[in-house]
């Protein structure tokens, strides 16, 4: 039976966070996907920064209610590919995991090569590698962790896509697709997908053998549904701009002694309903220059004079 994405209606899902810089959204319906083919006893990451992916394995095993134990290792420091970043990033991810993935999930602050040794050989069924692009760095990660992968095991690279900027993933997935079942997307950077495991579930190895008989379909389903979710992440960051000029707006108003009606108070609405809220924002914006203008001419006046009039002409 060829791969039927209606079969897993997880990759329909929407995901709890979708975070404001995160190149890897548009995979997101495809680790849904992947996660219910699987149903893996473990998955760990390499590489997590602001959480899109790895929050996208663990929503989804919670969602199955999957007996799978999920780990993400990473500095939280940053990196000459991603940039250096301070402590609210891991801080933003503690807030958006713990009170949700703590009982199966743990965030690991360490080096990859730190953290390998607290996993036993044969013990990982899916691992994300996403760390420091180059191809030397992604090629150690590789060799380093491909004894801890099971006899089900796949592994996920990110972009490998990518062929600028020192990124070498996709010279380290060409030396290590031949002769394993592989499957690459193009989207979002592109994500390489690769059985090292000799006993992958049936779900999975009929996803592979339909995706290299039909790649196009199995490509553009994933591009189209991971293409919805970046919208709304562009969405979500127009919404939250125009929450700030309201904010911004409202500000101004009460230091000029206008008052702030109800609706303009609540910024929650750029949310629920962008485009009126933006079409009421423009509309006091443009009142808001007119009484700008006024209460400048009105300070420009000499103290106790009127306004001088226009000349005439004749």
């Amino acid at each position: 039976m060829p791969f039927n994405p209606l079969e897993y209606p997880l990759s329909l899902m929407e995901p709890i966070l979708i975070s404001d810089a995160s190149a890897w959204i548009g995979h997101i319906p495809f680790a849904f996907t992947l996660v219910q083919m699987m149903r893996p006893q473990s998955i760990v990451e390499l590489g997590t920064h602001k959480g899109d992916s790895y929050l996208a394995f663990c929503q989804a095993v919670a969602n199955l209610n999957l007996p799978t134990q999920c780990a993400a290792i990473d500095t939280w420091l940053g990196d000459r590919h991603s940039g250096t970043y301070g402590e609210q990033v891991f801080a933003e991810l503690r807030a958006a995991h713990d009170p949700r993935y703590l009982g199966f999930s743990k965030l690991i602050r360490s080096t990859f090569d730190q953290a390998a040794g607290m996993f036993a050989d044969g013990s990982i069924d899916l691992l994300h590698i996403d760390g420091l692009h180059s191809y030397d760095a992604a090629r150690h990660d590789f060799e380093t962790w491909l004894p801890k992968m099971s006899p089900r095991g796949v592994v996920l690279l990110h972009d490998t896509a990518v062929r600028a900027d020192g990124f070498g993933v996709w010279r380290l997935w060409d030396e290590v697709t031949p002769g394993r079942p592989h499957f690459a997307f193009e989207h979002s950077f592109g994500l390489g997908v690769l059985a090292v495991g000799a006993a992958l579930p049936d779900a999975l190895a009929r996803f592979f053998s339909d995706a290299q008989e039909n790649p196009a379909l199995i490509r553009n389903y994933f591009a189209r549904l991971g293409e919805s979710l970046v919208q709304t992440r562009y969405r979500q960051a127009l919404c939250w701009w125009l929450a700030r000029q309201q904010n911004l707006l409202n500000n101004w108003k009460l230091r000029t002694g206008q008052s702030v009606d109800q609706i303009s108070a609540n910024l929650n609405a750029a949310m629920t309903d962008g485009v009126a809220f933006a079409a009421r924002l423009t509309t006091q914006i443009d009142a808001a220059l007119v009484e700008d203008i006024r209460l400048r001419q009105q300070l420009q006046q000499p103290a106790g004079g009127a306004a001088p009039k226009a000349q005439s002409g004749q």
